[in-house]
């Protein structure tokens, strides 16, 4: 191409680049001012109608109806003071412990259980939630996507995210990684005011809201699997413990009349026996073996390998994340049903493939190469009847590096078996458990009055948003943790 005509090309997409903006341009329902906007409100309320639906079924819904129509109940009393009262707004909580809040467009918002066990009163529940709506009411989600629309313009899906990889390797959708999208400190700063302003309006103490940051502050780093943590999708604003208790008492000032309640005890008593920790019955890792105490199976992990455990399926990454192993439950059919759908959908060219047993269980052996918009992969793949059901191992890798890779990945799921051991199955999680303060005292004291173990007081401190110098009075509720077995 000459040197006129790349001119003229790139001439022309600056001005349809321009254009699009001008004609893009949106009123903030916040602000009350124009802003790049590509995203219309039915594209969101589209878009978070698939992500809920994503999220529910890739990470699961603690089931705990209770605690469910708890979330609701708060965040409908919000609704109406929100700058878009109009959204049908939803509120789950998300079955897994770690410690994160997040939203997507069209209204929907979530909670971890983890949260729930950080969190000291409905205070501060309704301050985070306010929080999460102020994103929502401010479009900051649905602002970085029409950021990286345009960013992305003309490049198409193919140079953004490998659609053979994200279908049949497990990587997430399009729309569940807007809860893994990192906010700005400018769009965290205007959330913590949003906060503030819906939780005071409805009546509740927003300067709580600053103690669970506090609590947050004190724990970092904060790792977790499966979903990020709140440090890692919020960052810090500058002065934000300091900033969100001025914000409190000036609303608290517009409002003299308004009893702001706080309502510890209510929150506590509706958390007793929460989940605390990874919940084993669903799965864990112990001596380098992954155990299913319901489903009744375990397989080996690879040393040093990073392990997620979702709803849908276990993801096992290296470190050098340039191969995966996805276990998964298939869905209905039977071995060789399931081994065709496989071939078709990834139209996936068979290199070798056999009837073979995993301890005593028939199975099938299948190797293949997937091409992808980006790049080639080469797959071995194992589906195995055990019962009734069907589960699958894809160890994938690139071309190039599978050779590397493919005698762990056959080691790994040839060792697939049965679990009969009484210990593994009948493992149970630890709980949340509300306690009575039966003395006045240091926290240190009260607790270890309570039981809690000298090696466990700064985690149970911590728990209860409390220093251990700190002071308790008789009858005054606290958090602790009942051990599993």
């Amino acid at each position: 191409m000459n040197g006129r005509k790349s001119v003229a090309v790139l001439f022309k997409w600056v001005f349809f680049s321009l254009f699009l903006v001008f004609l893009s341009c949106a009123i903030n329902p916040v602000t009350g001012k124009k802003e790049l906007m590509l995203v219309s409100t039915d594209q969101e309320l589209a878009i978070g109608k698939e992500t809920d639906q994503q999220v529910t079924n890739q990470y699961g819904i603690y089931p705990d109806k209770k605690l469910q129509a708890y979330l609701t109940s708060i965040g409908q009393k919000m609704a109406p003071y929100t700058h878009r009262p109009d959204l049908p707004y939803s509120f789950k909580v998300v079955d897994s412990d770690v410690i994160n809040a997040f939203a997507v467009p069209g209204g929907y918002v979530y909670f971890t259980r983890g949260i729930f066990a950080y969190l000291n009163d409905e205070a501060e529940l309704a301050g985070v939630l306010g929080h999460e709506m102020g994103h929502i009411n401010a479009r900051h989600s649905a602002k970085q996507m029409s950021r990286a629309q345009i960013t992305q313009f003309g490049l198409g899906i193919g140079a953004i995210l490998s659609e053979t990889v994200r279908k049949y390797a497990g990587i997430a959708d399009a729309g569940v990684q807007l809860m893994f999208l990192k906010f700005s400190r400018d769009n965290e700063r205007q959330a913590d005011d949003l906060g503030v302003e819906y939780s005071s309006k409805v009546g509740y103490d927003a300067g709580r809201m600053a103690e669970f940051f506090h609590t947050l502050d004190r724990m970092r780093p904060q790792d977790g699997t499966g979903l990020p943590g709140w440090l890692s999708t919020h960052p810090d604003p500058k002065n934000r413990f300091t900033d969100v208790k001025k914000d409190a008492a000036t609303w608290q000032q517009k409002y003299p009349a308004k009893k702001f309640v706080v309502n510890r005890n209510i929150y506590l008593r509706k958390i007793d026996g929460l989940v605390f920790g990874p919940d084993p019955r669903q799965g864990f890792v112990e001596n380098s073996i992954f155990y299913h105490p319901a489903l009744k199976f375990q397989f080996p992990v690879p040393a040093n390998w990073q392990v997620s455990n979702l709803p849908t399926q276990v993801q096992m990454l290296p470190k050098s994340q340039d191969a995966a192993i996805i276990f998964k439950l298939a869905g209905s059919g039977s071995l060789t049903d399931q081994v065709s759908g496989f071939i078709r959908e990834a139209k996936a060219n068979v290199i070798r493939r056999k009837n073979v047993s995993v301890n005593r269980m028939p199975a099938y052996e299948l190797e293949t190469i997937v091409i992808s918009e980006q790049d080639t992969l080469r797959l071995l793949s194992y589906f195995i009847q055990k019962g009734n059901q069907v589960y699958i191992f894809h160890g994938l890798a690139a071309r190039v590096k599978f050779p590397n890779y493919r005698n762990l990945f056959k080691n790994i799921m040839t060792r697939f078996n049965q679990v009969t051991e009484r210990r593994i199955l009948n493992r149970k999680p630890d709980r949340i458990k509300i306690v009575t303060a039966k003395i006045n005292g240091s926290v240190k004291n009260v607790l270890l009055n309570v039981g809690v173990k000298p090696a466990k007081l700064e985690k149970i401190t911590l728990l209860n948003g409390l220093e251990l110098s700190g002071r308790v009075i008789k009858g005054a509720l606290l958090k602790t943790v009942v051990k599993g077995n």
